[in-house]
């Protein structure tokens, strides 16, 4: 039977943690591709809770849009 662990943690509700080390991993190989992928999970999860106005919002997911091409 496999064991399941614990989480250390969750960033912007998508990526689980396994331990303070993975975090610190995580931070220490930032690049921009990933940088690019960590703001657009870091935006979804404010917008997922209400963050920004209907307008902010259009203006956000434009950007997204933009950098994901």
């Amino acid at each position: 039977m496999e064991e399941k662990k614990e989480l250390y943690g969750n960033l912007f509700g998508t990526i689980d943690l396994l331990s303070e080390e993975h975090l610190e991993a995580i931070l220490q190989t930032i690049d921009k591709e990933n940088s690019i992928y960590y703001l657009i999970e870091a935006i979804k999860s404010a917008h997922k809770r209400g963050a920004f106005t209907i307008g902010e919002t259009e203006v956000i997911s434009k950007i997204i849009r933009t950098i994901s091409k």
